[in-house]
């Protein structure tokens, strides 16, 4: 189990363990496959070695079945796959390492869907290492596998930023006669936006566009997001007409984009009149609707109408999630309107959220500092009082609240007390604890955390390096910012939009400091 308790700070080093899924372009599927192969061997013994370590943790080797009973005997190849695909389903990922670990000492081999099913568990929680030595490993072994695997691997690569790894998956795809389908267009098209890369995401629907695949609502939703977050809203609204003019009826995915871009520059009367167009046309406002509204209402200050449609909201059947009602206490608190707030409270009990309600009051105390919930063990405690069981994402909310007070041990508190719970630490919950420290100044901690990640074979992705350099920059410890975007290429990263403007920001004031 990941301890907390050791974190110490350790040297800058070299480049994240994520080894380079292939390392040179092939211009047949011969030599396509041979990449696979050559460096499946390695990679299989690597995970059957883990997790025969694993299983060699419990002084019992019997296996136990999916519902628990332990006979003591062997199972089947058919029982392992069974048990492999339950315990990715209940999202025991290392428990399913070492079912394989074991079935394959035993003389088995899995199946194409518990392959399936391991490198799509271990792709969701960023493993793309071990998700990349499987795939390798289901080659190996004379699978070939569909281009939906080709798909999650993709998504997992670039989820993380690794962009030089995606675009080697693609070669080899094109290699293996793999043609992209719309998932892998997709997949392609959030990452480049996410990126702000608009000549990328222009490529990629001209490549769409000539290979005959239907624009949908996604692709100019992106689109319109990305014009937006380039600052060019009104080609974002442009892009409507054009729409239009293709007789394409506008969907839900659609007008979110339109009232998030109004938001964003100010534009709120715009956003309002999008808004209600939308249910003139019959098409209900959803959960993103309503943040996206209500964030951009605080954000400019009116958080009478914030809290207008707020209410609505919740009429509506929607219940706010963590980050909105932080948005809302961050307002009211500033203006120390606390009484607002614990009238808000009172409604969403009178309307049957007493429960839930339980986190967002504990959110209250934490962002006005009465010092009732300073303890975290206090807050789970108030929590299960009231019925609710503790969940990762339920201590994420707790460690994310006191990480934006810079309250560190708190933040660090929140995360041991997952260890009782069963709930291993993961990327989002560590890159939690980096910001934490940023916010306090505690820059030294911050890069500790960072080491220790890669140490228990955690690869930092995008939010990492960006938090880290934040945390940096808020410290005035520019020289650090380039070392630090330097590491983040050499892991694979390929840096957004922000990490430029940090690392801009930095050799402006190095700059000016000569």
């Amino acid at each position: 189990m990941f301890n907390l308790k050791t974190i110490s700070l350790l040297p800058i080093h070299g480049t994240s363990p994520l080894s380079v899924f292939f390392s040179t372009h092939s211009s047949s599927r011969e030599h396509a496959g041979h990449k696979l192969n050559s460096s499946c061997h390695s990679g299989m013994r690597r995970c059957v070695k883990e997790g025969y370590a694993y299983s060699l943790g419990n002084k019992n080797l019997s296996i136990k079945s999916p519902d628990g009973s332990n006979s003591g005997e062997e199972f089947s190849g058919n029982s392992y796959n069974k048990s492999i695909q339950y315990c990715c389903k209940l999202g025991d990922i290392d428990k399913a390492m070492a079912l394989l670990a074991q079935m394959q000492a035993l003389g088995f081999h899995p199946s194409s869907i518990s392959y399936a099913s391991l490198i799509e568990a271990l792709a969701s929680v960023g493993r793309t290492l071990e998700a990349d030595a499987i795939f390798q490993e289901m080659v190996c072994f004379g699978f070939n596998p569909k281009l939906r695997f080709y798909n999650i691997l993709l998504r997992g690569f670039l989820k993380k930023g690794l962009l030089g790894l995606g675009s080697r998956l693609l070669m080899v795809m094109e290699d293996m006669g793999i043609c992209r389908n719309q998932e892998t267009y997709k997949i392609l098209l959030d990452y480049h936006v996410n990126a702000g890369r608009l000549d990328d995401t222009w490529l990629i629907i001209n490549e769409m566009r000539s290979k005959g695949f239907q624009l949908n609502s996604f692709v100019y939703g992106k689109v319109i997001g990305l014009y937006r977050d380039n600052g060019m809203w009104k080609k974002a609204v442009g892009i409507v007409e054009e729409i239009r003019e293709m007789g394409l009826s506008l969907d839900r995915q659609i007008y979110n984009s339109i009232i998030d871009t109004f938001g964003k520059y100010g534009e709120l009367v715009e956003a309002l009149e999008v808004f209600e167009k939308m249910q003139q046309e019959s098409i209900r406002p959803d959960i993103v609707t309503w943040n996206s509204l209500i964030r951009w209402h605080c954000k400019a200050g009116d958080v009478a109408k914030a809290l207008e449609l707020f209410t609505q909201m919740q009429e509506q059947g929607f219940y706010p999630d963590p980050k909105i009602f932080i948005t809302i206490i961050s307002c009211l608190g500033e203006l120390g309107k606390w009484d607002v707030i614990k009238k808000n409270f009172e409604n969403m009990k009178d309307r049957g959220h007493g429960k839930i309600g339980a986190i967002y009051a504990i959110l209250v105390d934490i962002y006005g500092q009465y010092g009732r919930f300073r303890d975290p063990e206090e807050c789970i405690a108030a929590l299960k009082l009231e019925g609710l069981q503790p969940s990762g994402s339920m201590f994420c909310i707790l460690a994310n609240a006191y990480a934006q007070q810079g309250m560190c041990e708190q933040t660090v508190k929140v995360l041991q007390l997952m260890e009782p719970e069963g709930i291993e630490p993961n990327l989002v919950m560590l890159n939690v604890l980096i910001n934490a420290f940023g916010v306090a100044g505690k820059y030294k901690e911050a890069l500790s955390v960072y080491h220790l990640m890669k140490d228990i074979g955690i690869s930092p992705d995008l939010v990492t390096y960006s938090t880290l350099m934040k945390a940096f920059i808020r410290a005035k410890k520019f020289h650090k910012v380039p070392e630090i975007y330097k590491q983040m290429e050499s892991s694979g990263c390929t840096p957004d939009r922000k990490a430029r403007q940090f690392l801009q920001s930095a050799l402006v004031v190095l700059e000016q400091r000569r």
